[in-house]
């Protein structure tokens, strides 16, 4: 699973690419403080059983955010964002929207699992699968399964999106919980961790030295 570092790298090399004009200082920092509230639920977890990757880690959040953006953006007769912070308000809400939903829940999704529909639907999801090209059998892919005669779940006719059981069955630790649902040892070894596997420290690295360059190259260069 990504750690909160690797979200911010991640997020951050999505800034110095999709904001365009309206990357600064304060949409990049505030794209990290959005990136970083869908962990707020390891400490839900100290209290409840719908904690890490369910409370704030899922879709229904920023599909709400969305929602609220849209109405104000295009069905009110006066955008409170846009009147407020200008065209470039409305760049950076929609991005950390983006930013909630793809740079950390999403990714959640592919690296672990996420309870993406709670509380509507408890369920955590894992989504799957490979892509090669094959010198016997052509392309080769698994993430959609064209298969008919079964769901997603039972072999045929969907995405790779699996489930992998819902709160009752599924509790992820974290070094603010290492052991949910149990009662914690004395002495138990809290890890937070940094990087785990060479694809995670890869994407940590570019991303920071990408962002950094943004800040450092991404003037316009002069007219000759």
């Amino acid at each position: 699973m990504p750690s909160l570092v690797v979200h911010y790298a991640f997020v951050g090399l999505l800034a110095a690419t999709v904001l365009g004009a309206a990357f600064d200082r304060r949409s990049l920092l505030l794209s990290l403080v959005v990136v970083t509230i869908p962990d707020v639920d390891a400490f839900v977890a100290l209290f409840s059983q719908f904690g890490h990757r369910t409370a704030t880690t899922n879709l229904v959040i920023p599909a709400i955010l969305a929602g609220v953006l849209a109405i104000d953006s295009y069905v009110r007769e006066e955008s409170y964002v846009r009147s407020r912070w200008g065209a470039y308000g409305v760049r950076v809400a929609w991005f950390c929207v983006v930013v909630y939903a793809v740079g950390h829940v999403l990714f959640d999704a592919v690296t672990g699992g996420a309870n993406l529909l709670w509380p509507i639907h408890d369920e955590f999801y894992v989504f799957r699968g490979k892509l090669e090209l094959s010198s016997q059998r052509g392309i080769v892919q698994t993430f959609v399964d064209w298969n008919t005669g079964g769901g997603a779940n039972d072999g045929g006719g969907g995405p790779s999106l699996r489930s992998i059981g819902n709160t009752s069955t599924v509790q992820m630790d974290t070094g603010v919980d290492p052991t949910p649902g149990q009662r914690e040892p004395e002495g138990v070894d809290r890890i937070f961790p940094v990087a785990r596997g060479g694809w995670q420290l890869y994407l940590l690295v570019t991303g920071t030295l990408a962002t950094a360059a943004r800040f450092v190259f991404g003037h316009d260069l002069p007219e000759e």
